[in-house]
């Protein structure tokens, strides 16, 4: 197979097959951005066959991220999207594990974010789960960084610097264009994500516009905010656990190129169907910064059911 090499123009591409050996098809020092979700080894319909206690699962994954590291570019980045594997009822945080990997790897951890969700399977043994992280690497200290994309709405935008500040006092403290997320990105402008550390995205569930037949799909919005911040239009994003295309539909909607691997054919073709829906402007996607829909109180959905009260009562 020939090298995967930078094209001008915006193209997707899933490639079906092993990510170990694909990879070797993509040029090193190529990416600006390696995205991806590894499967979490929680017995998914697709891990059945191949579920792994935790030693032997990085032993598994270890050498795939060692070899997508040197796709890499030296400014590049590396953003790992996890959970937890659980063992009967006992918690395994995945993002401890990959920490230790990556660094190991050479990568230099920036940030790691919550993602938070409202909905889940519900634990009978223990809290129910409602968050994962992200990992934010980056391969070098010469990291390309695009703060303007990803601004917020300022909180205070009438701030001022204070009289004690040489040089400023009565000048407006803030940015016009909006304030640095620091270590957390509010999607929605609203004044609920103002206070709080967390990205709250709504998962894909059963009624998400996103969702296909994969059972654990991440949203394109989780991507995309990547994608602006760590790179380009025209780099290279690439996925070597791919799924259905989440991440190359991130990268082509704002103009870069995506590599996807997917060792699953079906799952693959979902993927490039994906593609070819949002380039014909006709996918589904779930808008950007979009406030996360709350029921208001005077729904029957809020309102606790009959049944409920007669049990609280007797």
């Amino acid at each position: 197979m020939n090298n995967l090499s930078p094209d001008p123009a915006p193209q997707g591409t899933i490639l079906t097959g092993d990510a170990l050996q694909i990879l070797n098809a993509v040029g090193n020092k190529s990416c600006s951005l390696l995205i991806t979700s590894p499967p979490y080894n929680i017995g998914k319909i697709y891990e059945r066959e191949k579920k792994r206690d935790i030693n032997s699962y990085v032993d598994w994954v270890s050498p795939i991220f060692k070899l997508a590291i040197e796709k890499i570019a030296d400014d590049g980045h590396l953003c790992l999207q996890v959970g937890a594997h659980l063992r009967n009822s006992e918690v395994f945080p995945l993002d401890y594990y990959f920490y230790k990997m990556l660094f190991d790897h050479g990568m230099k951890l920036r940030n790691r974010i919550i993602w938070r969700f409202n909905f889940g399977l519900n634990a009978k043994k223990r809290f129910s789960g409602r968050y994962e992280t992200l990992l934010w690497f980056s391969k070098s200290e010469n990291y390309k960084f695009n703060l303007d994309p990803v601004r917020i709405p300022q909180i205070y935008p009438g701030k001022r610097h204070s009289s004690k500040k040489p040089g400023k006092a009565g000048q407006p403290s803030g940015n016009p264009l909006g304030k640095n997320p620091s270590d957390f990105w509010e999607f929605s402008a609203n004044e609920h994500f103002n206070t709080e550390p967390v990205w709250d995205i709504p998962n894909v569930k059963a009624n998400h516009p996103e969702k296909t037949q994969h059972p654990c799909q991440f949203p394109v919005e989780l991507a995309e905010r990547c994608v602006l911040a760590l790179t380009d239009p025209g780099d290279i994003i690439l996925d070597p656990f791919a799924g259905v295309g989440t991440s190359v539909v991130a990268a082509l909607k704002h103009d870069r190129n995506g590599i996807g691997i997917e060792i699953d054919e079906g799952y693959a073709q979902v993927g490039r169907e994906r593609i070819t829906l949002l380039r014909n402007g006709e996918l589904n996607l779930r808008p950007i910064g979009k406030p996360v829909r709350l029921p208001r109180a005077t729904e029957a959905v809020s309102t606790a059911p009959i049944e409920w009260k007669q049990l609280l009562t007797e």
